[in-house]
């Protein structure tokens, strides 16, 4: 099966890393608290990542940090200018829209203000 359409078949309840997760329609946690690390690496794999690098894994815990702490992810722009990663950057970690891979590779909610 394609990556792509592997990464949209991912919803309702589904498993990851040997553990059974709930995600919406569009593939986001429903509980970001049931994320895991390895979970993150099933989900870039299902995206067409194969490995997560060091870079990949900033943007992930900055997202992780951001939505925790202020109840939703944050957009590109801001990862941009606050992550560490630039935003050319962003869009070469996650090629299918950073802000929204970014979010549901790291386990939380779609960020506000993506479409």
């Amino acid at each position: 099966m394609p990556a792509r359409s592997m990464a949209l078949s991912m919803t309702g309840s589904s498993t990851l890393a040997g553990t059974a997760v709930e995600l919406n329609d569009e593939g986001f946690f429903v509980d970001a608290d049931a994320w895991t690390p390895a979970m993150a690496e099933e989900m870039a794999r299902a995206e067409g990542i194969e490995h997560l690098t060091d870079q990949h894994w900033t943007v992930i815990d900055f997202m992780r940090k951001e939505f925790f702490e202020k109840g939703t992810g944050p957009t590109v722009r801001v990862l941009g200018k606050t992550s560490g990663v630039t935003v050319k950057e962003l869009y070469e970690l996650f090629p299918k829209g950073p802000a929204k891979m970014a979010a549901r590779i790291s386990g939380i909610p779609k960020p506000k203000g993506c479409i």
